[in-house]
């Protein structure tokens, strides 16, 4: 058998090539959307893709089962489980075999054996791997957002992201009888290939270890190591991290079927005079530079988004998807690999880039974000001259916020600018400089000039031994 791991840094995201010597034919798991790596994987080791799966319909980036199957001409395995409203609306018309729990395809030598693990989506499959050549039992469990390192799949994303209210807590419990049913019936050397790892928002805890055992995980996961079920739901739906907004897109997208790429395209370099043209027509203006660049110095209506590990995050709950979009500073480069991770969510509308250079000869004057440490800032407060605004996550929130401030976390600021206090210098906390940022260029290309960053954020103002508090815990589930 052969293997090789895939992993994109930016999602956090883990896909798997496994091939059969002997034969030449491959499988491919949770393939993204750069489908031409799979392609020259399987090339460089002899294989052929024969063989596309995914374990759910994804949230967090566009899926790239569907284009791989079509160029390669391989078999596509989809999940059939979950019911009607958790079925692939293109499944029919792609041909796609649907498999259901306690299902077996081959692959070459390889034998896949299907069980169907729901709680974090009710369509979700993981695959166990045995390599007939020479076991008779399987040496891995490709497990995508079911069991993480460390982890398992958070249950509450189709009530947090997808608007299905009333569904995290049935999630919770179904996931919980789905992860003792596993435990129960496969052996504890069984090896989990995981479908992300630390850094992705499909859970709260997971390593950055790349693969584990069950038994290490019986051992040390705590939600294996929790036998009570209302003990396991509340703790696995506390502390989530708030689910980026474009979750919900990928759901849709990838549950209609993904369109096809056709492979990676770098977006034209534009003359300098059509950037005004192109802000005065109200379109999204991605500024890339870092965090301290945009504050120093940026052209008025352009969005801070920087070009960093968390670029894909905060770009698919800042730009609009179906719309032409643009990017500025960096060269050729930068715009090539910010339009590639744009396009790993679904957002293929780069209608072009400007250098840094435009700032340069810009007409008008440059806005600026000033900069405030902990101090000054509970001076301007009690003097009553600032609002303060918490741009973090509300779990983060939760853990400890300044006193009366509230939380608008940064993927809904956009949408809550009504809520902004009028008249006054507002001021962004959180931890770091570029989500502050990022949130500051938001309310300045919304009309709202007067921002102001507290340097360190949340974290500097607790150093320095400023007051904090805590909401009340909420009640766990009965």
């Amino acid at each position: 058998m052969i293997l090789k791991r895939f992993y994109d840094e930016k999602l956090a995201q883990a896909s798997y090539l496994i091939g059969c010597a002997a034969t030449g034919d491959a499988l491919v798991v949770d393939p993204n959307r750069d489908t031409e790596q799979y392609v020259r994987a399987a090339e460089a080791e002899k294989l052929r893709v024969t063989a596309v799966t995914e374990t759910h319909i994804h949230a967090d980036y566009l899926s790239g089962s569907r284009e791989l199957a079509q160029v390669t001409g391989a078999t596509l395995y989809l999940s059939g489980e979950g019911g009607d409203e958790w079925s692939y609306a293109f499944a029919a018309t792609d041909g796609a075999t649907l498999v259901h729990d306690g299902d077996r395809f081959s692959v070459g030598n390889i034998r896949i054996e299907v069980r169907h693990t729901p709680g974090h989506t009710p369509e979700h499959l993981t695959f166990l791997v045995t390599d007939t050549a020479g076991a008779d039992r399987p040496i891995a469990a490709v497990t995508g957002d079911f069991i993480f390192v460390g982890d398992v799949g958070r249950p509450d994303l189709l009530e947090r992201a997808a608007g299905l209210h009333g569904t995290m807590e049935e999630g919770a419990r179904t996931l919980f009888a789905s992860l003792r049913r596993f435990a129960a019936e496969q052996p504890d050397w069984l090896q989990i290939w995981p479908g992300h790892g630390a850094g992705s928002a499909c859970g709260k805890g997971m390593s950055a270890i790349p693969h584990s055992t069950l038994g290490y995980e019986k051992l040390f996961n705590w939600a294996l190591a929790t036998e009570d079920e209302g003990e396991f739901v509340a703790a696995v739906l506390a502390g989530q991290p708030e689910p980026p907004r474009y979750f919900a897109e990928m759901k849709r997208l990838n549950r209609e079927g993904p369109p096809a790429l056709g492979g990676f395209r770098i977006p034209p370099r534009l003359p300098g005079a059509q950037l005004a043209d192109a802000l005065e027509g109200g379109a999204t203006v991605v500024d890339l530079r870092p965090a301290d660049a945009f504050a120093a110095g940026h052209v008025p209506g352009t969005v801070s988004i920087p070009l960093n590990k968390s670029f894909p995050t905060w770009a698919g709950s800042l730009v609009p998807f179906g719309r032409a979009f643009y990017l500025l500073g960096g060269d050729e480069a930068a715009a090539a690999q910010a339009a590639r991770d744009l396009a790993m969510i679904g957002l293929d509308d780069a209608a072009g880039w400007w250098g840094a250079d435009v700032l340069d000869a810009w007409p008008g004057e440059l806005e600026r974000v000033p900069q405030i440490n902990a101090a000054e800032l509970r001076a301007r407060m009690e003097a009553g001259e600032v609002a303060v605004v918490d741009v973090r996550g509300r779990s983060e929130w939760d853990a400890g916020h300044l006193p009366d401030v509230p939380n608008l976390p940064l993927a809904f600021l956009a949408g809550r600018i009504g809520e902004i206090p009028a008249g006054r210098t507002v001021v962004l906390q959180c931890q770091g400089g570029a989500r502050s940022m990022i949130a500051a260029s938001v309310l300045q290309a919304h009309g709202i000039k007067d921002v102001v960053n507290l340097t360190g954020g949340y974290q500097a103002w607790a150093a320095a031994g400023l007051p904090t508090e805590k909401p009340e815990p909420a009640l766990a589930p009965a």
